[in-house]
């Protein structure tokens, strides 16, 4: 891109005045309402807890930046919309920022080189290493000596999902799901996948309501279902470890319906739903009730849906008989027949009820996943591995559980309660303010024609009665 030389830019008069635009408005900042997310993070303590995730081999005495300091700017950065570590070569001398990050000299006049002074942030050269140091960086190694563990990270994000609860709930569901991660490069682990028809990576993530308990990096020229034992074994020990009488139920679609992992659940006290991909055998099984669903079709012309609860097993694939609802579905456009296997017992829930309001309820999950990816650059994967592509996805999901913090206690009882992550960055957080910085204060004057005060004073005095992490 041309690099910008123009200072004044002309618009259409208003009557006889001229409108003028220019760049020399001094201390002002877009993103004043980020200091409710600063509050969150004070509360939850995210930033600190990623930095414990790192080693930082750097030489303390050489240090301009702190490693929690740079977290803070990269997650803090991707939440309010800068998914490009080009951005902060000029967030770098926003002093908001630096308040964000807790950098005392907010407006960088004790930098060491004349060119940094002004600027009391990491350019995109600093923030850079975070993601390139390799996994066998060490103090010996030139540049790149950040290096963070893979197990420390996955543990964090279900800490962060168990702290969220002030008492252990009685039960709680686990929905797993993929996505496409589109690729535009010759990244590491660049696969082209057939159903996607594209090259992409396969993200696995696990949530529990909006609570996201695991965001995995994978290739994708494996099975959808690939690792997601591994990941699903590790997070229920870590759930019991704190909550050992939790009921904990897995959800997934057909894509999950692996007798490994149905088989482990059954062993080790986990009830699953899942989708179950349909076949000769099982239309066959729902034939009687496909008759009765477009009968009820023909004679109302709407939808029509009956239900069948039975044991089925397949020939070769699973280890055991199993508990599978099927719907008998007769649409305008013909027999829509659908099934799911799960050993939840017929006494706690009927067929009709798992399939309408417990299955179908999962779907609510992938607004979670579309969250990330197009308000939190989930999918900003351009890094030439996969170990720092991981590392950007991780990046993505603090700054979501950040926002989803702030939606679930800040903004609960107000219209913004169930805004998505991009809704509530532009409304309250997007806000025009002056600063002004002091001895004894940093100052920010917010803009008095700022519609959404009422939702953000609500914010504040919610968040501010939140416990401070010590």
């Amino acid at each position: 891109m041309t690099e910008c030389t123009q200072t004044v830019f002309n618009f259409h008069t208003l009557d006889r005045r001229a409108v003028e635009a220019r760049f020399d408005g001094g201390c002002i900042t877009s993103d004043a309402g980020t200091v409710l997310l600063r509050e969150v993070e004070r509360r939850v303590g995210v930033i600190a807890r990623a930095a414990a995730c790192f080693t930082d081999y750097r030489d303390p005495d050489s240090i301009e930046h702190p490693l929690e300091k740079l977290i803070a700017q990269r997650v803090f950065g991707i939440a309010m919309g800068y998914e490009d570590l080009n951005d902060h070569e000029h967030l770098r001398a926003d002093p908001l920022f630096a308040v964000l990050a807790n950098c005392s000299d907010v407006q960088g006049t004790a930098r060491r080189r004349a060119r940094d002074k002004g600027c009391a942030l990491a350019g995109k050269s600093t923030l850079n290493r975070l993601e390139l140091s390799p996994d066998d960086a060490n103090a010996d190694s030139r540049y790149k000596k950040i290096v963070y563990n893979t197990d420390a990270f996955e543990r964090l994000l279900v800490d962060l999902f168990l702290e969220a609860y002030p008492t252990p709930p009685n039960e709680i569901t686990l929905d797993l799901d993929t996505t496409d991660d589109p690729l535009h490069g010759h990244q590491e682990g660049r696969f082209f996948h057939g159903y996607y028809r594209e090259y992409c990576y396969l993200p696995l993530y696990i949530f529990c309501g909006e609570h996201l308990l695991c965001a995995k990096l994978r290739t994708a020229d494996q099975d959808g279902a690939a690792g997601c034992l591994d990941e699903v074994r590790r997070i229920v020990e870590q759930i019991r470890a704190r909550w050992p009488n939790v009921a904990i139920t897995l959800r997934g679609d057909s894509g999950f319906c692996r007798d490994e992992l149905l088989a482990w659940c059954e062993s080790n006290t986990v009830f699953y739903c899942v989708g179950l991909a349909k076949n000769e055998r099982l239309k066959k099984e729902i034939a009687v009730e496909l008759e009765q669903a477009k009968k009820q079709h023909d004679e109302t012309k709407k939808a029509a849906r009956v239900f069948k609860d039975f044991r089925y097993r397949t020939l070769n694939s699973w280890s055991a008989e199993r508990r599978v609802i099927g719907k008998a579905e007769h649409l305008d456009k013909g027999s829509n027949p659908r099934f799911v296997v799960t050993n939840l017992p017929v006494e706690k829930m009927n067929g009709r009820d798992v399939y309408e309001d417990f299955y179908c309820a999962r779907g609510e999950m992938e607004n979670r996943i579309k969250e990330q990816q197009m308000y939190l650059f989930a999918d900003r994967t351009s890094a030439a591995t996969m170990r720092a592509n991981q590392l950007r996805l991780w990046f993505s999901s603090l700054a979501y559980i950040l926002l989803q913090t702030l939606r679930r206690i800040g903004l609960k009882g107000t219209e913004m309660e169930r805004a998505q992550c991009g809704t509530i960055r532009l409304k309250v957080l997007k806000i025009g303010a002056r600063i002004q910085v002091s001895v004894r204060r940093v100052l920010l004057s917010l803009a008095e024609a700022y519609p959404y005060k009422v939702i953000f004073a609500h914010a504040h005095r919610a968040i501010l009665a939140m416990p401070l992490r010590c």
